[in-house]
This record gives structure tokens, C-alpha cells and sequence, in this order.
């Protein structure tokens, strides 16, 4: 079972990336949390196989939380899904090296890649 941490605000996005995943990934278990802390808090809990994460949110915004994730878990598989696609901000979201930057929308094709990469991911360990 691959668990699969999704950290966005809108629930609405949070569906629509759940539901994608799961059409294309079998035996997944998907946790949802509504900003950075709760995020934080959930990923420490359930320890998750990958998070996405957007990067505008309230509280404790996703750039904040990927850094606290490294801190935690250096290896952890993060997943930047974001509607912030200035070329300063993706630039310094790949320094901690996180497995793929995705533009929302969050549409079929993007969900089909990035579940190729996680499954071809998942093949390694």
C-alpha cells in the first residue's frame, strides 16, 4: 500500500488530485490536510510514501513546510502541485530537491506522469 499525502487549501483540489492518483495508481491510501501545519502534523503521523504539496497556503505556506519535511525526513518524495509558476519560486523549490514540479491544473496527463514516476519510483525499493 503506497500512502500518499496531499497539502493544499482547496478541498476542491484535493479531490480532483485524489481522484486522479487513484485512477491511476492501485493500492494507494490517500490522507488530505488544509494547510502546512496540519500537514506537517499528519505527514509525522503517517509517515507517508509522497506528499504534494501547494505552495500558497495559509498558516504555514508549502516552501515553509517543504523545508521543515527535509529537516525532519531528508529523503522524504515530495510532489510540488502548485498554481504559483513564477520561474524564481520553481528555482528555489528544486534546491530541495523534490521529485517533480506540476502546474495546476492537475489534469489526466499530468496525473498519468507523475504516477509513472512514483510507481517506477516505487520499483527501486
Amino acid at each position: 500500500m503506497i500512502r500518499i499525502l496531499i497539502v493544499d487549501d482547496s478541498i476542491f483540489s484535493q479531490k480532483i488530485t485524489s481522484h486522479l492518483i487513484k485512477q491511476y495508481l492501485d493500492n494507494v491510501e490517500i490522507y488530505c490536510s488544509n494547510d502546512g501545519n496540519e500537514g506537517f502534523a499528519t505527514y509525522k503521523e503517517i509517515n507517508p510514501d509522497y506528499v504534494f504539496v501547494d505552495l500558497l497556503m495559509p498558516n504555514l505556506n508549502g516552501n515553509e513546510l517543504i523545508k521543515k519535511i527535509r529537516d525532519y525526513q531528508a529523503d522524504a518524495k515530495i510532489i510540488v502541485l502548485t498554481a504559483d509558476v513564477q520561474k524564481k519560486v520553481k528555482e528555489e523549490i528544486n534546491k530541495y530537491n523534490v521529485l517533480s514540479f506540476i502546474n495546476k491544473p492537475f489534469n489526466e496527463e499530468k496525473a498519468k506522469s507523475v504516477c509513472d514516476l512514483m510507481r517506477n519510483n516505487e520499483l527501486w525499493k
